[in-house]
């Protein structure tokens, strides 16, 4: 009876070895759900303000779920996504045939999302009288053709114009080489800072300066960055061409897309199945976060339906 015992024990042990073997080899299966659990994504920096507050109300809402947040140029959101050090980003554009090929090519099939219409705006110093450009306008000056405020206008009495982005791969920057200039260099007068709030520092503190930042910036008369921000500096009103009415980045002119410097703004899920990424991505793509992106100035990709009762009687 004692050896039939040992025997017995001995089967248990190995059998709980293997399954303990087995069970360590394997990858742990993911605990997270579309309202709990943590994940990390990348946003382009253009975008902060908007998704401070997104996060902000999606954790107030979901008290299990943790979202952490990377604030990167675009340049860096798609290769951050390939190594899996994030789930989902949010950019100006899809990603490119090429890039999904980059993707496949892991086993990786992301799914994009359009959530918004967004603009990128042009702010002068104050003391600039020289708030009306025209397209052709802008694209020489990025080329270095009209270097001068005195080209533009010749009553200027301000010096050379300095052209700011807020960083060298931000999404600002490369969807006014590749969509204005058809891929073109800037010229020697155009530099980058490290961020949004960098740019806005410098047109205020510099008279001869042209800032570009994305329109949520400057769009949420609400904010009371966003009003200290219009103190410091003057929005430039855009026209098509001579004959157009120049016009600032409202939201009507972004959805008719009359304002000529408009884009999509996407976000981007390698996370296929019901995860916190994808919970994520639902709720900004939904009725709440829709009505944030439309109160931050922006057009959301899906409008907002608002119920109104009628009485009938």
């Amino acid at each position: 009876m004692f050896k039939i015992q040992n025997i017995i024990v001995g089967s248990v042990v190995v059998a709980g070895t293997l399954f303990y073997s087995c069970s360590g080899d394997s990858k742990p299966e993911p605990t997270d759900t579309a309202t709990s659990g943590e994940v990390s994504i990348v946003v382009d920096e253009s975008f902060q303000k908007l998704f401070d507050n997104q996060i902000y109300t999606f954790h107030s809402i979901y008290k299990n779920a943790q979202i952490n947040v990377a604030y990167l140029p675009e340049n860096e959101a798609l290769g951050r996504m390939i190594n899996d050090s994030c789930k989902v980003v949010v950019m100006c554009r899809d990603i490119t045939a090429a890039e999904r090929k980059s993707f496949e090519a892991k086993n990786l099939f992301p799914i994009s999302t359009k959530i918004a219409e967004d603009a990128i705006v042009l702010l002068v110093n104050p003391e600039n009288m020289d708030t009306i450009l025209t397209v052709d306008q802008v694209k020489s000056i990025l080329l270095g053709n009209d270097s001068l405020w005195s080209q533009l206008n010749k009553n200027s009495k301000l010096e050379g114009i300095k052209v700011v982005f807020d960083n060298a791969g931000s999404a600002n920057a490369r969807y006014m080489r590749d969509t204005l200039l058809q891929g073109k260099d800037f010229s020697s007068n155009v530099f980058a800072v490290k961020s949004n709030p960098e740019v806005i520092e410098y047109v205020s503190t510099h008279k001869n300066a042209i800032g570009v930042l994305s329109v949520n910036w400057i769009s949420d008369i609400d904010d009371s960055l966003t009003t200290n921000t219009l103190k410091k500096v003057r929005v430039v009103a855009i026209a098509k061409d001579t004959a157009s009415e120049p016009l600032k980045a409202y939201q009507a002119y972004i959805k008719t897309k009359e304002y000529p410097f408009t884009r999509s703004v996407y976000m981007i899920n390698r996370q296929t199945r019901a995860g916190l990424g994808m919970g994520f991505v639902s709720f900004v793509a939904g009725d709440k976060g829709q009505l944030m992106i439309l109160k931050s100035g922006l057009i959301p990709a899906i409008a907002p339906i608002r119920l109104v009762k009628v009485n009938m009687e």
